[in-house]
């Protein structure tokens, strides 16, 4: 049942902000970015794991450092959709350039520890 909820609230979340991507679509932007996934995250593994403040600064160490992979993933759709290429070209690219982001993120974070 908890699961259920915290799927709900989630899709809530998606479904909203592909809403409001039609109407608006740049504060749709702000708002799938802002920290109301994080909000959300750290609401659940903290309800799973009360008092685990490890598992806590854990999260939110990746997620700091996990911005910058995600700021290249949008960088490049944004270079990509600028030079009007097929969007499948577009999710590829972004897709790729944040994959190897995400690799050096992890890499980094293992390194220090």
């Amino acid at each position: 049942m908890q699961f259920a909820f915290k799927l709900l609230i989630s899709l809530c979340v998606i479904a909203f902000c592909t809403w409001m991507g039609r109407r608006l679509p740049s504060l749709a932007g702000l708002i799938a970015v802002m920290p109301l996934t994080g909000l959300l995250v750290m609401l659940w593994l903290y309800s799973d794991k009360p008092g685990d403040y490890a598992a806590m600064t854990r999260y939110c160490k990746g997620a700091v450092w996990g911005i910058l992979p995600s700021i290249l993933f949008f960088l490049v759709a944004l270079l990509c959709f600028r030079r009007h290429l097929p969007l499948w070209v577009v999710l590829c690219a972004s897709f790729a350039v944040w994959l190897a982001g995400a690799f050096v993120h992890q890499w980094l974070l293992h390194k220090a520890g």
